[in-house]
């Protein structure tokens, strides 16, 4: 009976004092940037009534945690600097070190905020080559969701400082922000990268701001539901894993070993890679389709590591070099860039085989990109004739439903954990994935900053967002564009206070919903930040923005704002890409001259206008109204009432 009571009361004092120990949220760690010149909380949990000591700068606060465990203390406003350290003591020690005071931005949105230098490393290599600054910093967020409430912490994330190592997985577009406000200012910069691919606006609102929205509000009641989610995904991974089984076993590819140097193709048919067999003998097909080109490498290829270049494919693609696997990518927008280890090409005829697989629509290789065998400078182009065969012909891959979009759950798991955490403000580049609903965009943007800016309690932060770019093809017709509908909801919302706009019209490609461009997106956020943010009133900080309206006669006389030091037709020798309509909304291309701050609008053949747009297409490629600095006009929209 005694040896019972020992191990229970040992039990008990490991439980007591293992539960005791006080806990830090993921934020409140190593490495971290701390807002400065602002009255700072730090927060964590304990065993209730735990005496929390927290010693800073040879001061010394203490602090009681609540019955529920809660505990939090005040930290002064600490000027920009570092490092320091953080000593907190309890029934436990943690020791913060290596922590900074600066600006911290909080960098959210879909994938063109969220994708990292390692997917524009071919774009920027003296960048990163050079990449090195202890004083920018970034945190990711892990990629989660829930629907059921507020989390309270992450269940992961680090800080990092940029060196040669972690430039990699910074957000391409915060990097570049960061470095342009750090190089003027001399202020650290914590960046904490909140983002997710292919997440629509309503995923980042609360549940009690989503009640404006009663159609999102009740599809989030619905997923609170974790039965039906694990219905769901049981149910989607399964008629995935069939799909894909399926086509492992019927492919005749895959049974005749068509990557083999043996295999004799002679039978093939030949497309002109870069392109899409949907333009061909196979039309829409999907399934898998097998592409075989063979080439000459000189002596100089052989015996080193050679970068393979396939632009972009879509969907995915495995690569074989003379029959050996090569590499695989099991999606279509990354760009195909291949480090192939020596010795798999030699001297003489090579043979590279790609099979692609198309879940739907039109499969093949994206034009527009590079697709060459590259050592250095030199290169061997590999567009032209390709031999392929159609391996095995499919259904369209079942459609899957992606919960981790749908409404409030990443606000919840993405955004609520970090609201004690202080920052300068946001970073948002968001927009396509509601451009099939483009229409009530300007009501949801309008509404997750005012939420955000409430749950922060804050005040009115700078919030800053990126205006999308200019993608997919061109037309030769003025006409209607889902994509320009959601950059006019975005220029709308400059009459929030507060908030600012980077125009990226001309920053974009057709091909590509992830343009690699990104130093320009980053470069214009700062110029916003440097406005708003930091009080440079005299900074030309965005292109000219439409003021007002007015019609004389058959014109139509649009002012600017942003000037800067005059319109320019950029590239040009006159303005493009404006368009006009009368009473019954039919657009024609029309006639457009600067003068000062204004342009006037008008064509011959319409004698009464009503209403003007300029750049008003998915990709207005040649728009060309800027400023003297070079910055380009957001694209709008005007009726005259």
């Amino acid at each position: 009976m005694f040896r019972i009571f020992i191990l229970l009361f040992g039990f008990l004092h490991l439980f007591y004092c293992g539960s005791s120990q006080i806990k830090l949220p993921r934020l409140i760690s190593n490495g971290m940037v701390l807002q400065r010149n602002a009255l700072l909380k730090i927060w964590g949990w304990a065993t209730p009534n735990e005496k929390i000591k927290i010693e800073f700068k040879k001061e010394i606060i203490s602090t009681i945690a609540d019955r529920d465990g809660n505990w939090s203390i005040q930290l002064s406003a600490q000027k920009a600097g570092g490092p320091y350290e953080i000593h907190l003591t309890a029934s436990n020690k943690i020791d913060l070190t290596d922590i900074y005071f600066g600006d911290v931005w909080l960098c959210s949105g879909q994938s063109n905020m969220e994708i990292n230098m390692s997917r524009v490393q071919d774009k920027y290599p003296q960048f990163i080559a050079s990449a090195n600054n202890p004083q920018i910093r970034q945190f990711i967020v892990p990629d989660k969701y829930d629907f059921n409430g507020p989390q309270k912490d992450f269940d992961g994330g680090e800080w990092k400082a940029l060196d040669s190592k972690s430039v990699y997985e910074f957000s391409a577009v915060a990097l570049f922000f960061a470095e342009k406000l750090f190089n003027k200012y001399k202020v650290p910069i914590g960046l904490i990268n909140s983002a997710l691919g292919g997440s629509p606006v309503e995923s980042w609102i609360s549940e009690d701001s989503l009640r404006k929205f009663p159609e999102d509000f009740e599809e989030m009641q619905k997923f609170k539901n974790k039965e039906l989610i694990a219905e769901i995904e049981n149910r989607d991974r399964a008629n995935s894993s069939k799909w894909y089984r399926l086509l492992r076993d019927k492919d005749e590819g895959l049974k005749k070993n068509w990557q083999a140097e043996s295999f004799n193709d002679s039978d093939w048919e030949e497309m002109d890679v870069p392109g899409y067999w949907a333009d061909g003998p196979l039309g829409i097909t999907n399934g898998s389709v097998w592409f075989r080109k063979w080439i000459d490498v000189p002596p100089a290829f052989t015996g080193k590591s050679l970068k393979l270049l396939l632009g972009r494919i879509v969907d995915a693609d495995s690569v074989f070099v003379n029959g050996k696997f090569a590499g695989t990518i099991g999606y279509q927008y990354p760009p195909r860039r291949y480090i192939v280890p020596a010795g798999l090409f030699h001297e003489g005829r090579n043979l590279i085989t790609v099979r692609i697989i198309s879940n739907s629509g039109r499969g093949g290789f994206v034009p527009d990109k590079p697709y060459a065998l590259i050592l250095g400078n030199d290169s061997i182009d590999l567009k032209g004739k390709w031999k392929y065969k159609l391996g095995i012909k499919m259904d369209p891959t079942p459609e899957q439903t992606f919960i981790r979009w749908k409404p409030g759950g990443l606000y919840n798991a993405m955004i609520a954990p970090m609201l004690n955490y202080k920052i300068k403000g946001v970073i948002w580049y968001q927009g396509e994935s509601n451009a099939n609903n483009a229409m009530e965009y300007a009501g949801k943007f309008s509404t997750l900053i005012r939420d955000w800016r409430a749950k922060w309690k804050m005040g009115n932060f700078p919030f800053l967002y990126v205006q999308l770019p200019n993608f997919m093809e061109t037309k030769s017709e003025p006409g209607e564009s889902d994509w320009a509908r959601v950059r006019e909801a975005q220029r709308k919302t400059l009459s929030i206070p507060n908030t600012g706009m980077a125009v990226a019209i001309d920053l974009g490609e057709w091909n590509d919903i992830h343009p690699l461009n990104k130093k320009p997106v980053g470069e214009r956020l700062a110029l916003q930040a440097m406005h708003l943010a930091y009080g440079d009133k005299n900074l030309v900080y965005s292109g000219p923005l439409l003021k007002s309206a007015s019609k004389s006669g058959n014109k139509i006389i649009l002012n600017f704002s942003n000037v800067g030091k005059g319109l320019i037709a950029f590239k040009g020798k006159s303005l493009k890409y404006f368009s006009i309509a009368g009473p019954d909304g039919k657009y024609i291309w029309a006639n457009a001259t600067m003068n000062g701050s204004s342009v006037s609008v008008w064509s011959k053949e319409l004698r009464d206008p009503i209403s003007v747009r300029y750049a008003w297409a998915d990709n207005p490629a040649g728009a060309n109204l800027y400023n003297k600095e070079e910055l380009p006009a957001s694209p709008f929209e005007v009726k005259i009432k």
